[in-house]
């Protein structure tokens, strides 16, 4: 190996290393088998609870393996972090904890939720700059303050200790099973920027060779897949925001190059952020736990993936920062997705009674009404209305268009991913 070699690649020693170094702080979480996925499944499904740590999130295990190597010269310049939420609440905890004044950027669309409590973990040591549309905007702006200032960045997820921090979730889940005599054939890692997966993937590649690491990325934000296609990192032209603790425009260079050389035991995917809304609501009403859209990836990546009857199976919940206030859209997407709702544009004739028949004709006896809105203010009984409708069941979709295609009432479907579409609701 190379010196320069050296410096990149992480193995199974140095994740040992850094649970030493960081287990006086940061407390081992509970594997808790699932009896209602295994059912589905028919394997053995655990959960790895990260949403328990301190912070909620598996991210200050990779900011305190960091921030506790940096010189007294360092902690006296400070620090700057970028981050979509949960790493900055780990750098947050850090601070506070060690002492070290640090600015963090978050961007704008940061749920309050993970602001607040960036806010709460970090004190008076921590200011909190809320600046740009993504992550990779934060990002700059973050780097550009330690350019001026002389600041040490605390990178998120492309950085070896960081990466190396985040490893530790593995050399756990490994040592919670190996006591109870299993061994994992898959552990599933939620996927943004590919630090948890390169920790995870780094560790397994040494000490469980046979297990097989499979990385779930939202479909809206799918960069690793994008990188391994093009060969590289590349950035995306958008994502979709609404899994905002993965939603990375760009995989990180030393992320990309532990993947790529991982690629023999590694399974990439995505799942759209409509399944992941899903089964967040599915993970609280029936095991109570309250997972962020990033922690419920690897959940929703269960129901594509071919397991075989028995199959030791863990899925990393990585994070459960989710802001209260954002259930009324996680409901919504989570209909859409399983088919339940539906948006129209409905474009009633001139002539009375036209609502009555909309409603006793066309609407079958399980179809709700969930929104009725005119275009036109000025013309409130009759022209082009919005309306959205909640289905009994999802097969109830099709015969429900043939009568509107029975009708003298137009009817045009929204379908979703359209401009139209996003405008209107």
């Amino acid at each position: 190996m190379t010196t320069q070699q050296s410096t990149i690649e992480v193995h199974a020693a140095d994740i040992q290393q850094a649970q030493a170094r960081i287990s006086t702080v940061i407390a081992q979480t509970p594997l808790q088998y699932c009896p209602r996925l295994s059912e589905q499944t028919e394997a053995e499904i655990y959960l790895k609870r990260e949403d328990l740590q301190d912070v909620r999130s598996y991210k200050i295990r990779g900011a305190y393996n960091a921030i506790r190597q940096l010189s007294e010269e360092e902690r006296q310049r400070g620090i700057v972090a970028a981050s979509a939420g949960n790493h900055a609440q780990g750098v947050a905890y850090a601070c506070r904890t060690m002492g070290i004044t640090g600015r963090i950027y978050v961007p704008d669309k940061t749920p309050k939720q993970k602001r607040d409590r960036i806010k709460v973990h970090g004190g008076d040591y921590v200011t909190l700059v809320v600046t740009g549309a993504s992550f990779t905007e934060a990002a700059a702006a973050a780097q550009a303050d330690a350019e001026e200032t002389g600041a040490t960045i605390i990178e998120p997820f492309d950085a070896r200790d960081t990466i190396i921090g985040q490893g530790t979730v593995a050399a756990e889940i490994i040592s919670q099973l190996t006591s109870q005599g299993k061994s994992a054939d898959t552990i599933v890692v939620p996927v943004g920027g590919a630090g948890l997966l390169s920790g995870v993937v780094s560790y397994v590649a040494d000490m469980s060779p046979r297990t097989t690491v499979v990385g779930v990325e939202p479909r809206g934000a799918a960069s690793l897949q994008a990188a391994l296609a093009h060969g590289g990192p590349l950035t995306l032209t958008s994502v979709d925001t609404f899994v905002d603790g993965a939603a990375v425009k760009r995989i990180g260079d030393l992320t990309y190059h532990i993947v790529e050389k991982n690629q023999g035991r590694l399974h990439i995917m995505d799942v759209s952020e409509g399944a992941v809304c899903t089964e967040m609501l599915d993970l609280y009403q029936n095991e109570g736990i309250i997972a962020e859209p990033a922690g419920a990836l690897s959940v929703t990546a269960l129901r594509e993936l071919k397991l075989s009857p028995g199959e030791i199976v863990v899925c990393i919940i990585s994070g459960g920062n989710n802001d209260v206030l954002r259930y009324a859209e996680i409901v919504e997407r989570s209909l859409v997705h399983r088919g339940l709702k539906h948006y129209f544009l409905v474009d009633f004739p001139q002539e009375p009674g036209q609502l009555r028949s909309f409603l006793e004709d066309i609407l079958g006896p399980h179809d709700d009404v969930t929104l009725f809105e005119y275009l036109k203010r000025n013309n409130r009984e009759t022209g082009t209305a919005l309306v959205g409708l909640q289905l009994g069941k999802a097969s109830d979709f099709d015969p429900l268009v043939q009568r509107m295609e029975a009708s003298r009432i137009s009817c045009r479907h929204l379908k979703p991913g359209t401009p139209e579409y996003d405008f209107l609701t």
